[in-house]
């Protein structure tokens, strides 16, 4: 893959009105969801949620790549199709996830620095092999008064730029995580500050590590007060500190910038992402989604685990993915959210009918 074809796999990522499903969940993350419904976490159940998902029909206006991790990638789907060949005849890029999860930041309390670095070369050639086009690495980053201390800021940093080096070198699109976290009673005015100086460590980084710009997507995290904080900003202020803060820090070379959700809940989300979109008219890069929970959690609590509410799942996923495109182009409203009784053709190429 040449530098030409990193950016345009980039780009198609973020393409206008469509964003990334995070379906990375590890082992332990996804037991915990499916059993808040009642579903055993077996191989067989995680593998049909997740195709659930990546095959539901019409979303690929949507929804442009879906991140897997390492178990879902080696995995099948019912028709016998590897998930990598399965999403792409959904028209959906396949993608992975490749850190190896955050560990303690040694002689720094409270920190952590994500690890898997050691023989990542290997691992990415070979998911490259089993057909990813781009891979994801999160850091991240804790926030109260004292934190991040500038130790953690730089170390997650520069794994970050090693990581998506090495991507590039192996032919695969990274995604770069950097996520300050919303917990905590930290004020809006305190995430950009911590957002800001993180943002400008990572493209530090990344540029010591000769990462192509062009051919990367940013997935940060959106200007948030703390959840325990006292004043909770608008949708408005959010989207002003977001804005300002990316438009300080983040270079206009990169290809684009698909938020995380970080917990929000999948209204709350969009509402700040369409808020986004709207005072962000001259933006240089495209400002799009890259939601797991937010866009999961209506589909996995339709679904309960049953073959026969496939059909309600795959209808409440297309709703919400529905919602978040509007939102990518500032264009999500009540009336597009309460429109929830979607009827999905099952023809092969039928387009979804409203009522």
């Amino acid at each position: 893959m040449t530098l030409t074809e990193l950016q345009s796999t980039a780009q198609a990522l973020v393409a206008e009105g469509k964003g990334i499903l995070a379906a990375d969940e590890t082992v332990p993350t996804i037991t915990k969801r499916l059993g808040v419904q009642h579903i055993a976490s077996t191989p067989q159940n995680r593998s049909a949620y997740r195709e659930m998902l990546f095959a539901t029909p019409g979303s690929d206006a949507f929804i442009s790549g879906a991140i897997m991790q390492d178990e879902t990638i080696h995995q099948s789907a019912s028709n016998r199709l590897s998930m990598t060949a399965f999403l792409s005849a959904h028209r959906i890029i396949p993608g992975i996830k490749v850190d190896g999860g955050v560990s303690d930041l040694a002689g720094s309390p409270g920190e952590a620095v994500t690890e898997g670095l050691d023989g990542l070369r290997e691992r990415l050639r070979e998911y490259r092999e089993l057909g990813a086009r781009f891979a994801k690495w999160r850091a991240v980053i804790a926030i109260d008064n004292n934190l991040p201390s500038e130790r953690c800021v730089i170390v997650n940093a520069h794994a970050l730029a090693r990581y998506a080096a090495l991507c590039q070198e192996q032919e695969l699109v990274p995604i770069v995580e950097p996520e300050v976290l919303m917990r905590g009673d930290h004020t809006i005015e305190r995430c950009e500050e911590v957002t800001g100086r993180v943002l400008r460590a990572v493209f530090d980084a990344l540029f010591e590590q000769r990462v192509f710009l062009a051919g990367m997507v940013l997935k940060p995290n959106m200007v948030l007060a703390g959840t325990k904080c006292a004043r909770q900003a608008s949708p408005a202020q959010v989207a002003e500190a977001t804005l300002r803060c990316l438009l300080c820090h983040v270079p206009a070379a990169v290809a684009g910038v698909a938020f995380l959700s970080g917990g929000q809940d999948p209204i709350t989300a969009t509402q700040h992402l369409n808020a986004i979109n709207q005072l962000a008219i001259s933006a240089p890069w495209p400002l799009t989604f890259s939601f797991g929970r937010a866009l999961q959690d209506e589909a996995l609590a339709a679904w309960q685990g049953k073959q026969e509410n496939v059909d309600r799942g795959q209808r409440a996923f297309y709703h919400r993915a529905r919602c978040a495109s509007a939102a990518a182009v500032g264009q999500y409203s009540i009336a597009i959210e309460e429109e929830s009784v979607v009827t999905v053709s099952k023809r092969r190429g039928g387009a979804p009918n409203y009522h």
